[in-house]
């Protein structure tokens, strides 16, 4: 049966909902699970149907990823602000993976060259750099630390629920994880054990906005010093 309640016949279909339908399915139960038969039944339509509309599963996995990077939003900042633009970049990034986990897969398994991806995923966020006064080469170097560490970020603490914000038993969990650590064996994890409760934040918001924090304080503090000599 379709997500939506009723089962959806050719007449509805068009690449545009076997897109949405395959990144619904990765995104709940992973990439790995995603088949063309898997996507048709969701659609309520038989798998050759499909064919169609593309050749095989690596079109519709280049097409989950065109539309992801194409739909990103990134948040408004001042845009003389290279600070404010470089957080909200990093915002939005981090935001596009957890809103569609299947995309750390996907980015790390495939290249995306559509103008859809490439002007909602790059073009429209180098532009903001540049014209918050970053160089050509500091902002490449942004966006490369941004979107890699993102990527990184969110692949890493999408399986552990402790450091999920949005989670309602986080404090909880928080608490059960501490105790794990904590009660490793002390002659072999004494660093572990010592520092338990600080561990536990290891995949919680506040490291990614730490890092992001850190590396613009950097870049902005090189510029400057560069323009000054």
């Amino acid at each position: 049966m379709a997500r939506g309640g009723a089962r959806r016949g050719s007449r509805d279909l068009s690449l545009e909902s076997i897109v949405k339908t395959a990144l619904q399915i990765a995104d709940d139960i992973g990439l790995e699970e995603l088949t063309i038969r898997r996507i048709a039944a969701e659609l309520g339509v038989g798998a050759m149907t499909l064919y169609s509309y593309v050749r095989n599963k690596d079109e519709i996995f280049d097409a989950m990823a065109d539309h992801v990077l194409g739909g990103i939003r990134i948040p408004e900042a001042d845009p003389t602000d290279a600070a404010a633009v470089l957080r909200a970049a990093a915002t939005g990034f981090l935001d596009m993976m957890r809103r569609h986990p299947s995309i750390v897969q996907l980015m790390t398994s495939r290249v995306t060259i559509s103008s859809h991806s490439m002007e909602g995923g790059m073009e429209g966020i180098l532009v903001r750099f540049l014209e918050a006064g970053l160089t050509p080469e500091t902002a490449v170097r942004c966006y490369s630390f941004l979107i890699t560490y993102a990527l990184g970020f969110a692949g890493y603490q999408h399986p552990r629920p402790w450091g999920h914000a949005d989670r309602t038993d986080r404090a909880e969990l928080r608490r059960q994880r501490a105790h794990f650590y904590a009660s490793l064996p002390a002659d072999k994890f004494p660093s572990v054990v010592a520092i338990a409760d600080h561990l536990v934040d290891l995949p919680a918001d506040d490291q990614f906005d730490y890092a992001v924090e850190s590396f613009i304080t950097s870049v902005l503090a090189a510029e400057a010093q560069k323009t000054s000599a």
